[in-house]
């Protein structure tokens, strides 16, 4: 087998689904049929070793799919709306709105779960073990990461977080340029490598953090999720310290490993990302954007955001025209 047949496994999913496809690793749309549900499954490939799948679907009766892996492969999945459930290797995980899924698959037998008249929006980017090896290669040629250490005996792992501003944004700017067919296969490749070397940092690599216990590095992970859902009230570090129970020396000293910034450093930022994306979506005016990601002075707002971006936040507002679809937002 060749090592990009892991298109098989896309194929096997969506010859599950009864979409009829005219290719095995091309790029086509693929109706969902009448007797199924509505909606469409659009597949891209704009390298060959690289399979993205953007599905929007509703289905009009419960949906079981069955099917045995035919390759090893690494898939990273977003999923907006529609909670569904997945079995692999005879556990079951559930794939919730708003969460990143990193999935490692070997050859293994899979069941897929939809339910009666339950939208589903979904993103999916797979690449073969050889691809997601070179890209967590060092420049020194030594390995960071190894699929086959990271299943261990298992064949089938995931690694899951919520989806941050950024991700989110990059996500919602792809699917507006898919949509609207203006998108080159280097902006398509460019915007997929920053999703995954987001998700291949959060997920992977930090976790590999030699000083922090796995359930300091849990802790950890749960105060930034904490930090980001209260973003425009956060927490004091000392009361932050104590919701995730963990001393405040420890989260200083291991949240600046893990993330390699202060933790109201990292919420400064992930507030700067955040306001650029509410801008661009129009639907807040220049204060209101300040007050929503936690600035309760507009001016320092403005000035930390041109210092970011280049750019002032009302200058942006006025002249963003970006309308976001709601697919994937």
């Amino acid at each position: 087998m060749k090592n990009t047949d892991f298109h098989l496994n896309f194929n096997l999913f969506f010859d599950g689904l009864g979409l009829q496809r005219q290719y095995t690793d091309r790029s086509e749309p693929m109706e969902l049929s009448s007797l199924m549900g509505t909606g469409r499954v659009q597949r891209y490939v704009p390298r060959h070793d690289m399979n993205i799948v953007v599905s929007e679907m509703t289905f009009q009766r419960e949906v079981d799919i069955s099917l045995n892996t035919g390759m090893p492969m690494i898939e990273l999945h977003y999923c907006s709306q529609g909670t569904r459930q997945f079995s692999a290797d005879g556990e079951e995980y559930h794939f919730a709105p708003g969460m990143i899924s990193l999935q490692l698959i070997r050859e293994t037998k899979v069941r897929f779960e939809f339910e009666e008249e339950q939208p589903y929006q979904m993103l999916g980017i797979g690449i073969p073990v050889s691809t997601f090896h070179h890209f967590l290669e060092g420049a020194d040629g030594s390995r960071l990461v190894d699929f086959n250490k990271l299943l261990g005996q298992r064949n089938y792992r995931v690694f899951q977080e919520r989806i941050d501003p950024a991700s989110s944004m990059t996500i919602m700017r792809l699917i507006q340029a898919l949509q609207q067919k203006g998108i080159s296969n280097l902006e398509l490749e460019c915007s997929v490598l920053e999703l995954l070397s987001s998700s291949f940092q959060s997920l992977l690599i930090e976790r590999k953090t030699s000083n922090l216990s796995n359930s300091d590095i849990d802790k950890i992970k749960r105060a930034r999720e904490i930090i980001l859902e209260w973003m425009a009230d956060p927490p004091t570090l000392i009361e932050l310290s104590r919701m995730i129970g963990l001393n405040d020396y420890k989260l200083k000293v291991g949240f600046k490993e893990m993330y390699g910034t202060t933790v109201f450093g990292y919420l400064r930022e992930k507030r700067l990302e955040k306001a650029l994306l509410l801008l661009q979506e129009g639907n807040m005016n220049v204060y209101e954007t300040s007050l929503a990601v936690g600035y309760s002075n507009p001016s320092h707002f403005a000035q930390a955001f041109r210092v970011k971006y280049g750019v002032t936040p009302g200058s942006l507002a006025r002249r963003s025209s970006i309308q976001l679809p709601n697919s994937l937002s």
